[in-house]
């Protein structure tokens, strides 16, 4: 409706009277994004996070169909991330040199080791339940019932709990020898973003290949530490097919590339995942750039030869990508030669 300057409805009403065009500029070299509308969720009631896991990798089909269904249903209403297990460790703490000798990609026993120490499972979930207290009590009952048999751990959070468990985590530790001071460290900020509290402390993630962590006072930044950090999205219908698929391809071309497939899968809407991989890698190791980059192209390549396509483009994968198809590129085309007659508009991005 923007075409009409005294339109009521232009922020709430997307599609407006006839063709509807506020997609083409999100992902795009056509323009510059110089006015957006951004719909806030008002503060539930109540919230409740909540977390659960599978012990053993091949549980991820049966675990995303679970979910699904949970999603289809309304039971839960977030966006939900399923991080593995090198996702979770690789977020708490640096690249265990010294139990691994050395050796790179990390040795099975010593990410075992990992896992033990940081009581996580092969796939870990976290979402939350909005709403009232009642709605969140039915909705936690339903959960409850439908995962029972399916999952491991589920447990429930909300900021009494968080709160007790900060307050208790010595003794908590001393009785069990986990480290619950350092799990909430990384629980609290995945806690914080279920409330719309956005972090930076998922940044330490970047530095999983260099010798040592900065200080927890200092500053990350991984370009001045030359932390090496390429990234694939790709895209698929919510299912344990696709999951599994997604999966095979990146531990299996990472592995062999000798990186550690450090994914997590985040279901964004009832019917679509995106899938998050992560090459991580340490810039002053000679050699270092070349040997991800063949990784990142070896893995793209692979996700589109299966018809799971990024959903967004780092500057590394511009280029890469296989031919659309002659309507889509004569349409786009046509658009950008209107818009951007001289081609000045971040030329060899999307749209060259």
């Amino acid at each position: 409706f923007g075409q009409y300057d005294n339109a009521q409805a232009t922020s709430v009403y997307r599609w407006g009277v006839g063709p509807h065009y506020d997609g083409l500029f999100t992902q795009s070299n056509l323009g510059v994004i110089v006015e957006a509308t951004i719909w806030l969720m008002p503060r539930p009631a109540y919230m409740q996070f909540f977390a659960c896991r599978v012990e053993r990798e091949e549980d991820l089909a049966p675990l995303l169909d679970a979910f699904r269904v949970l999603r289809l249903a309304g039971t839960i209403n977030s966006a939900m991330h399923i991080g593995n297990d090198y996702k979770i460790v690789s977020a708490i703490q640096g690249y265990p040199y010294r139990e691994a000798e050395g050796r790179t990609p990390l040795p099975p026993e010593v990410l075992a080791e990992k896992v033990k120490e940081w009581d996580c499972g092969a796939w870990n979930v976290s979402g939350a339940l909005y709403g009232t207290r009642a709605e969140v009590r039915a909705a936690r009952r339903r959960m409850k019932r439908f995962l029972r048999g399916k999952v491991e751990r589920l447990r429930f959070i909300d900021e009494r709990l968080l709160g007790l468990a900060e307050r208790f985590a010595g003794p908590y530790q001393r009785l069990t020898g986990l480290n619950l001071t350092e799990m909430l460290r990384v629980l609290k900020p995945v806690f914080g973003m279920t409330r719309g509290e956005p972090s930076a402390d998922m940044l330490t993630s970047s530095y999983w290949r260099k010798q040592a962590l900065p200080p927890v006072s200092a500053d990350f930044s991984a370009e001045r530490d030359n932390c090496g950090v390429m990234w694939l999205p790709p895209a698929a219908p919510t299912g344990g097919k696709h999951a599994e698929a997604i999966w095979h391809i990146t531990r299996d071309t990472m592995l062999r590339h000798g990186f550690e497939p450090a994914v997590s899968i985040t279901l964004i809407s009832e019917r679509a995942m995106d899938c998050v991989v992560n090459v991580s890698y340490d810039r002053d190791v000679p050699g270092e750039d070349a040997r991800a980059m063949a990784c990142h192209d070896d893995m793209l390549r692979q996700f589109c030869d299966a018809g799971y396509y990024p959903y967004r483009l780092g500057i590394q994968a511009m280029g890469k990508m296989p031919p659309r198809s002659e309507g889509y590129e004569r349409l786009m085309g046509g658009i950008r030669k209107e818009l951007d007659p001289n081609g000045i508009l971040a030329p060899g991005r999307y749209l060259d």
